[in-house]
Protein backbone atom coordinates (compact mmCIF):
# COMPACT_ATOMS: atom_id res chain seq x y z
CA UNK A 1 0.00 0.00 0.00
CA UNK A 2 1.18 3.71 -0.82
CA UNK A 3 0.15 6.67 1.47
CA UNK A 4 -0.69 9.51 -1.22
CA UNK A 5 -1.22 13.59 -1.36
CA UNK A 6 -4.70 13.84 -2.58
CA UNK A 7 -5.53 17.30 -4.48
CA UNK A 8 -9.07 18.57 -4.42
CA UNK A 9 -9.74 16.95 -7.98
CA UNK A 10 -8.10 13.58 -6.54
CA UNK A 11 -10.21 13.61 -4.16
CA UNK A 12 -13.59 14.13 -6.42
CA UNK A 13 -12.64 12.11 -9.21
CA UNK A 14 -12.59 9.56 -6.27
CA UNK A 15 -15.94 10.33 -4.95
CA UNK A 16 -17.67 7.15 -5.07
CA UNK A 17 -14.67 5.47 -3.33
CA UNK A 18 -14.43 7.89 -0.87
CA UNK A 19 -18.50 7.18 0.20
CA UNK A 20 -17.49 3.95 -0.26
CA UNK A 21 -15.25 3.21 2.13
CA UNK A 22 -16.77 6.45 4.62
CA UNK A 23 -20.14 3.49 4.86
CA UNK A 24 -18.16 0.67 5.37
CA UNK A 25 -16.30 2.33 8.15
CA UNK A 26 -18.71 4.12 9.58
CA UNK A 27 -21.30 1.18 9.12
CA UNK A 28 -23.84 3.77 7.89
CA UNK A 29 -26.90 3.76 6.16
CA UNK A 30 -26.90 4.44 2.30
CA UNK A 31 -29.72 7.18 2.36
CA UNK A 32 -27.17 8.59 4.82
CA UNK A 33 -24.14 8.24 2.39
CA UNK A 34 -26.46 10.13 -0.43
CA UNK A 35 -26.19 12.94 2.07
CA UNK A 36 -22.61 12.80 3.11
CA UNK A 37 -21.59 12.63 -0.51
CA UNK A 38 -22.68 16.47 -0.83
CA UNK A 39 -20.70 17.46 1.88
CA UNK A 40 -17.86 15.66 1.09
CA UNK A 41 -17.65 17.79 -2.13
CA UNK A 42 -17.90 20.70 -1.39
CA UNK A 43 -15.26 20.53 1.92
CA UNK A 44 -12.95 20.30 -1.34
CA UNK A 45 -13.20 23.94 -2.01
CA UNK A 46 -12.64 24.90 1.74
CA UNK A 47 -9.43 27.60 2.81
CA UNK A 48 -6.66 25.32 3.92
CA UNK A 49 -8.06 21.96 2.23
CA UNK A 50 -5.44 18.66 2.92
CA UNK A 51 -6.41 15.44 1.96
CA UNK A 52 -4.42 11.73 1.88
CA UNK A 53 -5.22 8.41 0.62
CA UNK A 54 -3.87 4.94 0.85
CA UNK A 55 -4.14 2.78 -2.46
CA UNK A 56 -3.61 -0.75 -2.93
CA UNK A 57 -1.31 -1.92 -5.64
CA UNK A 58 -3.79 -2.44 -7.79
CA UNK A 59 -5.12 1.29 -7.29
CA UNK A 60 -8.29 0.17 -5.03
CA UNK A 61 -9.04 3.23 -2.08
CA UNK A 62 -8.03 1.30 1.39
CA UNK A 63 -8.37 4.43 3.26
CA UNK A 64 -8.73 8.54 3.21
CA UNK A 65 -8.75 11.46 5.36
CA UNK A 66 -9.01 14.94 4.98
CA UNK A 67 -9.58 18.45 6.86
CA UNK A 68 -9.34 22.28 6.30
CA UNK A 69 -8.86 25.49 8.51
CA UNK A 70 -11.84 25.74 10.66
CA UNK A 71 -13.75 29.09 10.91
CA UNK A 72 -17.00 30.30 12.04
CA UNK A 73 -19.84 29.79 9.20
CA UNK A 74 -18.96 26.61 9.22
CA UNK A 75 -21.72 23.85 10.65
CA UNK A 76 -19.21 21.66 12.49
CA UNK A 77 -17.13 24.92 13.85
CA UNK A 78 -19.85 26.65 14.81
CA UNK A 79 -21.83 23.63 17.15
CA UNK A 80 -18.51 22.87 18.93
CA UNK A 81 -17.95 27.40 19.94
CA UNK A 82 -21.48 27.11 20.61
CA UNK A 83 -20.79 24.51 23.59
CA UNK A 84 -17.00 25.95 24.45
CA UNK A 85 -16.46 28.61 27.15
CA UNK A 86 -14.58 31.81 25.42
CA UNK A 87 -10.80 30.80 26.94
CA UNK A 88 -11.58 27.36 25.01
CA UNK A 89 -12.79 28.73 21.79
CA UNK A 90 -9.69 30.70 22.41
CA UNK A 91 -7.31 27.82 22.48
CA UNK A 92 -9.31 25.67 20.48
CA UNK A 93 -10.37 27.60 17.38
CA UNK A 94 -8.59 30.81 17.02
CA UNK A 95 -6.56 28.76 14.22
CA UNK A 96 -7.53 25.76 13.81
CA UNK A 97 -7.22 22.87 11.55
CA UNK A 98 -10.55 20.66 11.66
CA UNK A 99 -9.76 16.82 10.57
CA UNK A 100 -13.19 16.37 9.38
CA UNK A 101 -13.30 12.33 7.96
CA UNK A 102 -10.33 9.80 8.67
CA UNK A 103 -11.30 6.38 7.72
CA UNK A 104 -9.89 3.02 6.78
CA UNK A 105 -11.96 0.19 5.00
CA UNK A 106 -12.55 -2.40 7.72
CA UNK A 107 -10.02 -5.05 6.20
CA UNK A 108 -7.31 -2.73 6.53
CA UNK A 109 -7.85 -1.56 9.26
CA UNK A 110 -5.03 -2.72 11.84
CA UNK A 111 -2.42 -2.21 9.50
CA UNK A 112 -1.12 1.27 10.85
CA UNK A 113 -2.84 2.91 7.56
CA UNK A 114 -4.48 5.19 10.20
CA UNK A 115 -1.99 6.44 11.92
CA UNK A 116 0.17 6.87 8.91
CA UNK A 117 -3.08 8.83 7.29
CA UNK A 118 -3.11 10.75 10.41
CA UNK A 119 0.66 11.37 10.93
CA UNK A 120 0.60 12.91 7.21
CA UNK A 121 -2.59 14.77 7.77
CA UNK A 122 -1.16 16.69 10.88
CA UNK A 123 2.18 17.44 9.09
CA UNK A 124 0.56 19.31 6.44
CA UNK A 125 -1.89 20.80 8.76
CA UNK A 126 -1.33 24.73 8.86
CA UNK A 127 -3.12 26.08 12.58
CA UNK A 128 -2.08 26.01 16.45
CA UNK A 129 -4.35 23.54 16.99
CA UNK A 130 -6.51 20.17 15.45
CA UNK A 131 -9.85 19.48 15.97
CA UNK A 132 -11.61 15.89 15.37
CA UNK A 133 -15.17 14.56 16.54
CA UNK A 134 -15.34 10.94 17.02
CA UNK A 135 -18.14 8.85 18.40
CA UNK A 136 -18.10 7.88 22.14
CA UNK A 137 -16.51 4.10 23.10
CA UNK A 138 -15.01 2.51 25.45
CA UNK A 139 -11.03 4.01 24.81
CA UNK A 140 -9.75 0.64 25.53
CA UNK A 141 -11.29 -1.22 22.66
CA UNK A 142 -11.53 1.66 20.09
CA UNK A 143 -8.98 1.21 17.34
CA UNK A 144 -10.13 4.77 16.80
CA UNK A 145 -9.50 6.03 20.36
CA UNK A 146 -6.16 4.20 20.74
CA UNK A 147 -4.94 5.97 17.75
CA UNK A 148 -6.18 9.49 18.82
CA UNK A 149 -4.78 9.24 22.31
CA UNK A 150 -1.25 7.53 20.93
CA UNK A 151 -1.01 11.18 19.06
CA UNK A 152 -1.93 12.83 22.25
CA UNK A 153 -5.16 14.09 21.66
CA UNK A 154 -6.82 15.53 24.77
CA UNK A 155 -10.70 15.67 25.72
CA UNK A 156 -12.19 19.01 24.78
CA UNK A 157 -15.92 18.19 25.14
CA UNK A 158 -17.48 14.80 25.86
CA UNK A 159 -20.59 13.62 25.43
CA UNK A 160 -21.41 16.31 23.08
CA UNK A 161 -24.65 15.84 21.51
CA UNK A 162 -24.56 17.08 17.21
CA UNK A 163 -28.16 17.96 15.85
CA UNK A 164 -29.82 14.79 13.89
CA UNK A 165 -27.85 12.34 15.05
CA UNK A 166 -28.20 10.11 18.53
CA UNK A 167 -25.05 9.67 19.46
CA UNK A 168 -22.96 11.18 21.51
CA UNK A 169 -19.20 12.30 20.72
CA UNK A 170 -16.21 13.54 21.68
CA UNK A 171 -14.46 16.98 20.44
CA UNK A 172 -10.63 15.66 20.69
CA UNK A 173 -8.11 18.60 20.20
CA UNK A 174 -3.92 19.12 20.32
CA UNK A 175 -1.07 22.08 19.45
CA UNK A 176 0.15 21.91 16.42
CA UNK A 177 2.69 21.25 15.32
CA UNK A 178 3.53 17.83 15.85
CA UNK A 179 6.96 17.03 16.47
CA UNK A 180 8.82 15.15 14.16
CA UNK A 181 9.30 11.27 15.02
CA UNK A 182 12.17 8.45 14.07
CA UNK A 183 12.23 7.98 10.57
CA UNK A 184 10.93 4.86 10.75
CA UNK A 185 7.59 6.54 11.61
CA UNK A 186 7.76 8.68 8.61
CA UNK A 187 4.91 9.14 6.44
CA UNK A 188 5.92 8.40 3.19
CA UNK A 189 3.87 10.39 1.18
CA UNK A 190 4.03 10.02 -2.01
CA UNK A 191 2.98 13.34 -4.33
CA UNK A 192 3.60 16.17 -1.90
Amino acid sequence: MRLVAWQPDDLLRRLDDVVAVYGEAMGYRQELLQTRRGYIGAHVRRQGFRAVATLTTDGRLAGFGYGYTSGPGQWWHDQVRSALDEPAREQWLSDCFEVVELHVRPAAQGHGVGARQLRALLAMADGKSVLLSTPEADEQRSRAWRLYRRFEFVDVLRDFLFPGDERAFAILGRDLPVVDRPAEDSPGIVGI
